[in-house]
């Protein structure tokens, strides 16, 4: 298991009205996926760039999808950019793998498409894992689910031990999410603003 399906299994399980914002949620993928692929030795971290190294011997499509797609070429990606080009969308394609797997189904309800269903977590021995980490409260899924504002309190303070690379990513996440609540804060702002002008107000 990753800490990218981890932190999906916790967002999806999140209590009613911490539901995290597609667009923070890939990011924060995003990141978690460059933290498993450090630890499969497949990348390392010189300062905030993206080093490649070894592709990943996994069974996972996801996985092995990142580290594909990582820039081998110099100069080499930073994590902020790979944050937010690997993000695009990959909430939904985490999700289209869940289901595709049998880790989420959708809810049918009588006389509607069967599109339609809520999509609901099955039981699992992934979404089990998921939950025994989340229980022990683990720093880095922790920090990402604090980021992504699916934590009912702050994360603690990350451990003494924890290397920079780790840190570095987590920083880069919290950031990014940042930014990107700045400019939908800005959108809603200036939609609010033209929606006033037609209405005359």
């Amino acid at each position: 298991m990753t800490t990218a399906r981890d932190l999906l299994i916790v967002a999806l399980g999140a209590a009613p009205g911490r539901s995290a914002e597609p667009g923070d949620l890939s990011l924060a993928l995003a990141g978690a996926e460059l933290l498993d692929l450090r630890d499969a030795r497949a990348l390392t971290l010189d300062g905030d760039l993206v080093v490649p190294g070894d592709p990943p011997v996994t069974d996972d499509r996801l996985v092995r999808e990142a580290a594909a797609s990582l820039v081998r070429q110099t100069p080499h990606e930073t994590v902020e950019d790979w944050l937010w080009r690997r993000g695009r969308g990959l909430s939904s394609a985490y999700l289209a793998a869940f289901e595709d797997e049998g880790l989420l189904k959708r809810q049918h309800r009588r006389l509607l498409p069967s599109w339609t269903g809520e999509a609901v977590l099955a039981d699992s021995a992934a979404r089990q894992r998921a939950a025994d980490r989340w229980a022990e409260d683990e720093p880095v899924l922790a920090a990402l689910a604090t980021a992504i504002g699916i934590r009912e309190t702050p994360a603690g303070e990350l451990p003494d031990e924890t290397d920079e690379a780790v840190t570095t990513v987590l920083a880069a996440v919290d950031d990014a999410v940042t930014e990107l609540t700045a400019v939908r804060q800005r959108r809603a702002i200036e939609k609010a603003a033209f929606d006033n002008i037609w209405r005359g107000n």
